[in-house]
């Protein structure tokens, strides 16, 4: 009997059932497979040793057997309803399918859990739910079981007992060479491809290998495909794909109770089974699972051993040279994990080799690997596999693409080149690219041990102190390694800085003690956070210890790419090393017989880190801070940025933007690769920068803060008033001063007659404005009330006469004006970087590497 995948619970069957192959089903996660139907007929369960013979096991998890192509699990009865981990990843991938996602071999699929059960004469796969829950003591454990029925993703007849009927046979063959989606391609690539089904006659199940927890399925899958990113005359994808099942612990560890002052992965479920007069979400953090050898000794403050160590291997594809420097960055942690009472927690290792292991392999799930990718992404990842029951990290593959390398010498060089002529070279030396591939290493092991970015931690240092060689030998660039603070772009010559990159620091001490000191006695997750509730408390108010989320505009502290406590501040000396930086391209990467592609780079990069500067200084107007707190904690949770700030970015952006940026403009530079759009690149600059300060959603915040506070606030009114004042300067204007000119009359033209986007279907208001996409009905707002008023004067404003273009200019901005009071024709919004008048700030950065 074969195979047959389902999407809900199974009806009982007393005898064999019709023969089939995988057939088409939705899954649980709304997926389909697609096979065929075979002939029915009845299956007698054989004798064990009729079917298999004299095949030797492959013992482990299940004893396995490959009896002429076809695979068998021998299920133990003692296995029965235990909960499995199944991790699927890619093993070989083609080329080509870099724009659709992580599609390395080594990256993974999908995972899910798997519950094998028995009924009767078969054999049945659940997918366990973890949403909702309640305590089995509790009085709703019943009504959560009766409404949280665990779907049954396929069924297997029986075909044999074992000699001591304490197991039973089964044949998967049919499960892993199907089309079966929680174990094979996503459906994202399904889409992409045009892929219509699976072709038997060109897949193949490689090999089944089975050990004490786990099981490794390999197999080659071959996809008819109307389309192929490679050779179309195919008419097929090929992949290789390793699945894991790995058994989970049958006591899962204590969770951790989660806390938003805190950053920590984890996940949420709703809960019934709590004294709350409510359906509860609790929310666990993920961490592995760290206990010491000698609890007594730790109880009286010795570094003790955990049971179990850390491990990651380095993927022997990865280049000889950077091997040391990332094991460095993954042992960096070991000083993190000392603050929690630990000592020797994490290593990195070197992977065996197979004549050292011949059964080691980088995708067995039991194995944390850091995966080498021959690739020209420029970024790096660290995920984590963790137990849905518990927060249990499990295993992680951090993904290392090569050409990260590229990003890290741009980067290092447009930020810090100004005041570090070591790296004033076309390549760095291999000890200076280690160091920067040691720090990624180090922030990427930090995702995998459960940290999100803190994209408030940079706020803690003064810029001031960012230039001393004394606090940045200390303490690098910001309290936190997972913050995305990157070089140092403020120190400037002179200062004697040589610390220039991010190190695990203050803040990334805190979380890991705070998420993995281990409390002995058993407590309750409610105990322990009662505790960790006393130590967040005793660090609230310390900006060291601040935690900012990622994924908001609302905290101009909360951004990616910035250092320092002033934005204006910091971007001016970011600015003046640009400006030392620019001319100097050339000289400092020459190459001799190279074409100048590696200045037009480094010029586009200039130009990149000059709009994050200018990003930075924007999120402050109509900006306001974000401080989570309990109700025992004083003062607010959300306030608005001073007005003295919001001003000070305000004047930063007349100077530094609107007034035109012509050290951008540099002649010796451009001729060598500008083929005449230098005009557009700074229109680009100063247009874009306009549109994110008009933005509806910070202009929706700016009318609260005045009716909140009245003359404390920065208003609508004065902010368009000095974007005038900013923009239409006394003289003749040049050709970019024209260009900002029509772009801000267009930009004004756009809020007043844009058709809004008037609502985000499944987000709530207060959904929304919790990212910063703080929502407004423009129509009915005072923001097209105030539009019309600045036009009104603009118009009234604008001088007569001059030279030719002059007054040609100012006459078409009086029709534009016009136009836009009394629309006669379509409106076309010029230069706003493809932005639609919604809800959205403008992204600081859309680079959102590691």
């Amino acid at each position: 009997m074969a195979l047959a995948v389902m999407a809900s619970s199974c009806a009982t069957k007393k005898e064999a059932v019709p023969t089939v192959t995988l057939k088409t089903t939705t899954t649980p996660t709304g997926s389909t497979s697609t096979a065929t139907v075979g002939k029915g007929k009845k299956d007698e369960i054989k004798k064990f040793g009729d079917l298999i013979g004299k095949t030797k096991a492959d013992k482990g998890l299940f004893n396995t057997y490959n009896v002429d192509g076809k695979y068998y699990f021998e299920i133990p009865d003692s296995l029965y309803n235990r909960e499995m981990l199944v991790v699927t990843r890619f093993v070989k991938t083609p080329t080509g399918l870099k724009s659709f996602g992580q599609q390395y071999g080594g990256e993974e699929v999908n995972d899910q859990v798997w519950k094998w059960e028995r009924h009767d004469k078969q054999i049945f796969i659940r997918v366990p739910s973890y949403s909702v829950r309640a305590d089995s003591t509790s009085d709703m454990y019943q009504s959560v079981q009766n409404s949280n029925l665990d779907a049954v993703l396929a069924s297997f007849d029986i075909k044999a007992y074992n000699k001591d009927t304490t197991g039973v046979l089964i044949d998967v063959t049919d499960l892993y060479n199907g089309d079966v989606p929680a174990i094979g391609l996503p459906e994202s690539i399904k889409k992409a491809y045009k892929i219509m089904s699976l072709d038997n006659s060109r897949s193949y199940i490689d090999t089944i290998k089975s050990f004490p927890i786990n099981i490794e399925t390999r197999t080659l899958k071959t996809y008819k495909a109307g389309d192929s990113p490679t050779d179309k005359t195919n008419g097929a994808l090929t992949f290789e794909l390793n699945t894991s099942m790995l058994l989970l612990p049958k006591t899962p560890m204590e969770p951790r109770l989660s806390d938003d002052r805190v950053g920590f992965f984890g996940q949420r479920q709703t809960d019934y089974g709590t004294d709350a007069q409510k359906a509860e979400v609790t929310s666990y953090i993920h961490r592995w699972r760290l206990e010491p050898k000698d609890v007594a000794a730790y109880e009286r403050g010795e570094l003790v051993e955990p049971k179990k160590q850390i491990v990651y291997y380095i993927d022997p594809a990865t280049p000889k040279k950077w091997v040391p420097y990332l094991i460095a960055g993954i042992n960096d942690w070991n000083k993190a994990f000392e603050a929690a009472g630990f000592k020797n927690a994490i290593v990195g290792k070197v992977a065996p080799t197979p004549e050292q292991d011949p059964e080691f392999s980088t995708e067995d799930a039991r194995y944390s690997v850091l995966r080498y990718f021959a690739s020209d992404v420029q970024n790096a990842y660290g995920p984590h596999i963790s137990d849905p029951r518990s927060g249990e990290i499990l295993e992680s593959h951090v993904g290392w693409y090569h050409n990260v390398m590229s990003l890290l010498r741009n980067w290092f060089f447009i930020q810090t080149a100004a005041v570090n002529p070591s790296i004033r070279m076309a390549k760095f030396t291999d000890e200076q690219m280690g160091e920067l591939i040691r720090f990624v290493s180090s922030h990427e092991i930090g995702h995998t041990l459960g940290l999100p970015h803190n994209f408030g931690s940079s706020y803690a240092y003064p810029v001031d102190s960012l230039r001393s060689k004394t606090f940045t030998d200390k303490h690098g660039t910001a309290p936190s390694i997972m913050d995305y603070a990157r070089f140092n772009y403020i120190a400037q010559p002179g200062d004697g800085v040589t610390h220039l990159y991010p190190q695990i620091g203050e803040y990334d001490l805190w979380a890991i003690k705070w998420g993995y000191t281990y409390f002995p006695g058993h407590k309750t997750p409610k105990q322990e956070k009662e505790i960790l509730d006393v130590w967040t408390k005793q660090k609230a108010g310390n900006p060291l210890y601040y935690y900012g989320r990622q994924g908001t505009s609302i905290d101009p502290r909360l951004q990616n790419e910035d250092l320092g406590d002033n934005a204006m501040k910091a971007s001016t000396y970011g600015i003046a090393n640009l400006k030392r930086i620019l001319p100097n391209i050339e000289k400092w990467t020459y190459q001799k017989g190279e074409e100048y592609d590696d200045v037009q780079t480094l010029y586009n990069e200039v130009i990149n880190q000059f709009n994050r500067y200018i990003g930075h200084v924007t999120m402050n107007i109509g900006g306001m801070n974000e401080n989570f707190k309990t109700y025992d904690q004083k003062g607010p949770v959300y306030d608005f940025v001073s007005k003295s700030r919001q001003e000070d970015a305000m004047t930063f952006l007349k100077q530094q933007v609107f007034k035109t940026p012509l050290w951008l403009v540099n002649h010796e530079e451009l001729g060598k690769f500008d083929n005449g759009v230098v005009i557009s690149r700074i229109k680009a600059v100063q247009v874009n920068a306009l549109n994110n300060v008009l933005n509806p959603s910070r202009m929706a915040r700016m009318f609260d803060n005045q009716a909140k506070n009245g003359s404390k606030a920065y208003t609508v009114a004065e902010m368009l008033g000095d974007l005038r004042n900013g923009i239409f300067t006394k003289g003749n204007p040049d050709e970019y001063q024209r260009n900002l000119q029509r772009g801000y009359i267009e930009s004004l033209n756009g809020l007043l007659n844009d058709e809004p986007n008037k609502s985000r279907p499944g987000a709530s208001a207060s959904q929304l404005a919790n990212y910063g996409l703080t929502p407004i009905n423009i129509e009915l707002s005072d923001i097209r009330p105030m539009v019309r008023a600045e036009l009104s004067k603009i118009s009234a404003t604008l001088p007569r006469g001059g030279d030719a273009l002059t007054a040609a200019h100012y006459a078409d901005l009086r029709l534009r004006i016009k136009e836009a009071l009394s629309p006669t024709r379509p409106v076309i919004n010029v230069d706003n970087g493809g932005q639609g008048r919604g809800f959205t700030d403008s992204a600081t950065d859309n680079n959102m590497n590691w």
